[in-house]
């Protein structure tokens, strides 16, 4: 009987394509993996017979296949049918709909974000607009990506929306044309400083090599006898090999190796050397990269460094040395895994070989392997590139986080809208009404919570639960009180984080992905530390051990 089960399992597995092979039962991996299928199978096909209630067969298996996948590594997973359009998205900076992005605020479906030039812009939507409808369909309890299904669609095809605008009491119907909506990955190309080119690379999709080399070329004719080049690849989490290879190639010379994929499969190991002539190997160049900076960021700013052709300013990058593939499952379904790792010139690869709740683990310096740059300098392997110019990155508060998980500044921001019909220019515009702002935030009820006032809690309610609470109130009342804080006093002191928060949501609102990088250039601290490297050749040489 167990003999004719794994010869059912076998074709099974044959119809499917999996490409089972005669020897394949003599060898021990591959009889553990039959063995699996089919005590999976007969596990879910119990599960579906036998248990209490009604089992949705798509939501059960997709808990199965995200918990196997997640066994592996973060950028191993499963992308369902529904998630393929998002996922052509990142991949590719463009799609068919009509360029909006949704969140539930206070269970609404919101739109959070509009993009710049898309179908949703030209006919007139607005970030806050709450959507109520879709062709007819009420969007009442689903979910972000049920509605991103619901709006897909053909180009040309049209999409009526029922959405409820802020400071007006009616709902408004609104006719949208779907189509292409392209996402700039180089949203800003700026002189700085008079002789600066400053441009900022926001994601490596299609063209995105291309895209960087005419904005240099742009910036050149307007500036002939630059000092330096900026590129800006911070909360750039990556895209295309290709096109990291290709931004490459606009400072490292033709014919040298940029990066080698090394995988399981020795035959499908590669080396990716550049094509063609740079646009230019002689003008200083510092990189800016932070904790978000992954993948493509990393090949780049690692071979920039490994051949010290330029400076890197910021935070150590994310650490993903990991190359992956996407092949398709049946039903429009796809598996992205990972293949390969892969290894900038010095020889190192950048992975981070420790993760925690999906995210990569600082790794000691101690810890990482040592390879030499074109001029001698020691870098380390794991753990992402390391900036030659370290500077720090103040991260967020959990006052300031809560009031972004809370939505506070989202709806602020939306009052502020409509009782202001313009601004000044994305990079003079500056957010001065914070008292306004505080009133609106106690007026909406807001009350942080600290991880102690959660402690406290939490003992309060153990208490009373085993009948303790009266004998301890005074205890308790003591505690409190002594780790209380006003919550005025984390107004002030967050006060400074706040409005830059507010100033990038309110210029984003008027100008867009564009605007809010052109103003974030005012007195950013490492592009004014890249400008003053640049302008200091014995420093600038100094760093790169140039002799």
């Amino acid at each position: 009987m167990k003999v004719l089960k794994i010869s059912a399992v076998l074709l099974a597995l044959a119809t499917l394509g999996l490409g089972v092979s005669a020897k394949l039962i003599d060898n021990d991996k591959y009889f553990e993996i039959i063995k699996n299928i089919e005590i999976f199978s007969n596990v879910y096909k119990e599960l579906n017979q036998n248990y209490v209630e009604d089992i949705d067969p798509g939501e059960l298996m997709r808990t199965g296949i995200d918990a196997m996948v997640a066994s592996l590594d973060p950028f191993t997973n499963y992308i369902s049918e529904s998630q393929v359009e998002r996922y052509r998205i990142n991949t590719q900076g463009r799609y068919e709909g009509i360029g909006i992005l949704v969140g539930m605020i206070d269970g609404d479906v919101t739109i959070t974000e509009v993009t710049e030039g898309g179908p949703a812009n030209a006919a007139g939507i607005k970030a806050a607009d709450v959507i109520k409808s879709i062709n007819g369909i009420s969007v009442v309890g689903k979910s972000d990506d049920e509605v991103n299904q619901i709006m897909r669609g053909a180009p040309g095809t049209d999409i009526e929306l029922s959405i409820a605008r802020p400071g007006t009491s009616k709902q408004q119907t609104i006719m949208v044309s779907r189509d292409e909506v392209n996402i700039p990955n180089v949203p800003v190309a700026e002189i700085l400083d008079n002789d600066v080119a400053y441009v900022s690379l926001t994601t490596f999709t299609a063209d995105a090599g291309k895209n960087i080399r005419n904005a240099l070329e742009k910036l050149k004719k307007e500036q002939s006898d630059l000092k330096g080049i900026i590129l800006d690849l911070r909360d750039n989490g990556g895209g295309l090999l290709r096109e990291a290879i290709a931004v490459s190639n606009i400072f490292i010379p033709h014919g040298k190796n940029i990066v080698s994929t090394k995988g399981k499969v020795r035959e499908r190991d590669q080396s990716y050397d550049t094509r063609i002539e740079p646009f230019d190997v002689e003008t200083p160049v510092t990189v800016l990269i932070d904790k978000k900076s992954a993948s493509a960021s990393e090949i780049v700013s690692g071979v920039i460094q490994d051949y010290d052709r330029g400076v890197l300013i910021g935070q150590r990058s994310y650490g993903k040395g990991l190359v992956q593939n996407t092949h398709e499952v049946g039903y429009n379904s796809r598996v992205k895994l990972t293949i390969s790792k892969y290894y900038i010139p010095s020889g190192r690869c950048i992975q981070s070989v420790e993760y925690k709740n999906g995210e990569p683990v600082d790794i000691p310096d101690e810890k990482r392997s040592k390879f030499k740059t074109s001029n001698g300098r020691t870098v380390l392997d794991g753990g992402g590139v390391s900036p030659d110019v370290k500077m720090e990155k103040k991260e967020l508060s959990p006052f300031v986080k809560s009031l972004l998980n809370e939505h506070v500044i989202f709806k602020y921001v939306t009052e502020f809208v409509l009782a202001n019909p313009s601004i000044d220019s994305a990079s003079t515009f500056q957010f001065n009404q914070y008292d306004d702002f505080v009133a609106f935030a106690q007026k909406e009820g807001f009350n942080f919570q600290s991880s102690s006032d959660q402690l406290i809690e939490q003992l309060s309610k153990e208490l009373d639960a085993i009948e303790l609470m009266d004998e301890n109130k005074s205890q308790i009342a003591t505690i409190k009180a002594s780790l209380s804080k006003d919550q005025s006093d984390d107004f002030d002191e967050f006060k400074e984080e706040i409005i830059d928060l507010i100033e990038k949501d309110i210029i984003t609102r008027y100008y867009f992905q564009r605007g809010k990088i052109l103003n974030r250039l005012n007195g950013d601290p490492e592009v004014t530390e890249a400008i003053a490297i640049m302008k200091d050749s014995k420093r600038y040489n100094s760093i790169l051990n140039i002799k």
